[in-house]
């Protein structure tokens, strides 16, 4: 079964996703004490995390960005507050979706379906490792190297790259992207692909390749091959 670590104080909420997640054979674990968050992370070694922003102590921000530092696994945040900048804050942060209180139940699996699909399995139809603009694309390890550096990219970040390689110097559109990234974008803010393109851009100009990915007004995204003179 798979693991979700679910980051969530409020205990009526979190008995009642539990149980519905155990419905659907996941293997639910929670936190026992919210200044020890990262130890129960450590301990349980989630294949996802889905993470309430109102928290004792700390924010699932900080949270976020404290697994971030160790691991790129999937998250999922969950928010009652009717903030905009609380979806950019998440992607910014590396988060993977974000779902507004209160929420459809099959809502959550369905993201959380979604994340799985994409996260576990579509390695084993793609090659693990592909080239581009003379940099080695890690798949597996979600990292792109190459003569300047090592950048370490979000499974979001990954993905986006990949499926844009595996077209390059061919138009990606948004709706394209959206659809394979999150399977049903009514549920999904057009901001939320901006956010995460944005954010795959800086950490790709880290390396010097912050050129390689262009946005077609109106109609996508398109990864360039940059000819070698």
């Amino acid at each position: 079964m798979f693991k979700i670590l679910l980051i969530e104080d409020d205990e009526t909420l979190f008995k009642e996703m539990k149980d519905r997640l155990l419905d659907w054979e996941y293997d639910v674990y929670g936190i026992d004490n919210f200044q020890r968050v990262m130890e129960s992370f450590a301990e349980t070694r989630p294949e996802l995390v889905i993470i309430d922003i109102q928290l004792p102590k700390y924010d699932g921000f900080h949270w976020c960005r404290m697994i971030r530092e160790h691991s790129n696994v999937p998250i999922i945040f969950l928010s009652s507050r009717d903030h905009p900048t609380d979806m950019v804050m998440s992607m910014n942060l590396g988060a993977d979706d974000f779902i507004q209180k209160p929420f459809h139940f099959e809502v959550l699996v369905a993201k959380i379906q979604a994340i799985m699909r994409r996260v576990y399995n579509y390695s084993t139809t793609s090659s693990v490792l592909k080239t581009w603009m003379g940099a080695t694309i890690d798949i597996e390890r979600n990292r792109v190297l190459n003569e300047t550096g090592m950048i370490e990219l979000t499974k979001n970040e990954i993905y986006i790259l990949k499926l844009l390689v595996e077209r390059k110097n061919k138009i990606v559109s948004r709706e394209d992207l959206m659809n394979l990234l999150w399977d049903d974008q009514r549920f999904i803010s057009d901001n939320a692909l901006t956010v995460n393109v944005n954010r795959l851009r800086k950490k790709l100009a880290e390396i010097g390749l912050g050129s390689g990915i262009e946005t077609k007004v109106g109609q996508g995204y398109i990864a360039i091959e940059q000819v070698t003179k």
